[in-house]
């Protein structure tokens, strides 16, 4: 059985998949000063919850653009499932090529969400990523990775609206009835709702004009099926597109081998 992670800025993903799909996934809210042993206590007790013990997981593949937390989710998978994981990373092999100024500068979410979006679409692609930052994300007709663009999140932006100006709350995400807000807080949330679906479209067709040529579009992250509800521009909606990345990372290249030291500790205990 695999073991799947997904650590982001704002949360990490964990999710156990076996030959026949994906069993369940949970998510904690981002740390980096989490130990090891505080996600073993929590993550044990999810997959028992699903008649799963730590003995069930023979591989382990973690993608994270937090490299504060690295350490200690290398150590869960060391120290509580006694396997090596596979690090995403720009040097691994994708299956196609990463045509970019700074190929290791690229997240690795980027990265496994045009792995897993041209597998399933086709190309050429651009994959929308509602997350921590809001990121447009090229792939060609043959899955190469172009690059692409990296706006500010939603979330990030209510915070600063609310925390820069001291007369407007802090308010939900949520799509208005109208675009003319009568009132201080529907005006707020159409500004933002709005604002975001005219900076969507508003990329996509200048990502298509530079491209010069038609594209499909995709979308994942908690936040596309709302973004998706204002505008014909998203075609498709992919939930699982990051930790599909990551799994299919996994097949394309061999399990790392564990630590000398780590292997004899083990032997012993």
């Amino acid at each position: 059985m695999l073991l799947v992670i997904d650590a982001g800025n704002t949360n990490i993903v964990f999710a156990v998949r076996d030959e026949n799909g994906w069993i369940g996934s949970w998510r904690i809210r981002t740390d980096p000063q989490r130990t090891s042993d505080e996600y073993a206590v929590w993550l044990l007790a999810l997959l028992g919850h699903v008649g799963l013990r730590k003995e069930n997981v023979s591989r382990a593949v973690l993608g994270t653009v937090v490299p504060a937390a690295l350490y200690h989710l290398r150590r869960l998978c060391r120290e509580w499932f006694s396997v090596e994981p596979l690090v995403a990373r720009a040097s691994l092999d994708w299956g196609f090529e990463i045509r970019v100024d700074q190929p290791n500068e690229v997240g690795a979410d980027r990265l496994l969400n045009a792995l897993a979006g041209h597998h399933i679409f086709g190309g050429p692609l651009i994959v929308v990523d509602f997350g921590t930052a809001t990121t447009f994300d090229v792939v060609n007709q043959d899955g190469a990775y172009l690059g692409g663009v990296i706006a500010p999140g939603i979330n990030l932006s209510l915070e600063a609206l609310h925390q820069a100006a001291a007369q407007l709350p802090r308010i939900g995400i949520g799509r208005p009835r109208s675009v003319i807000g009568t009132s201080t807080v529907p005006a707020m949330q159409s500004g933002v709702y709005w604002g975001y679906v005219g900076l969507i479209e508003g990329l996509i067709a200048r990502i298509k004009a530079e491209y010069g040529g038609p594209m499909k579009v995709l979308a994942t992250g908690g936040l596309a099926p709302l973004f998706a509800e204002g505008t014909m521009q998203i075609e498709h909606i992919e939930p699982d597109l990051t930790l599909d990345g990551l799994r299919m990372l996994a097949e394309r290249n061999p399990a790392p081998v564990m630590p000398r030291e780590r292997t004899r500790l083990i032997e012993t205990e």
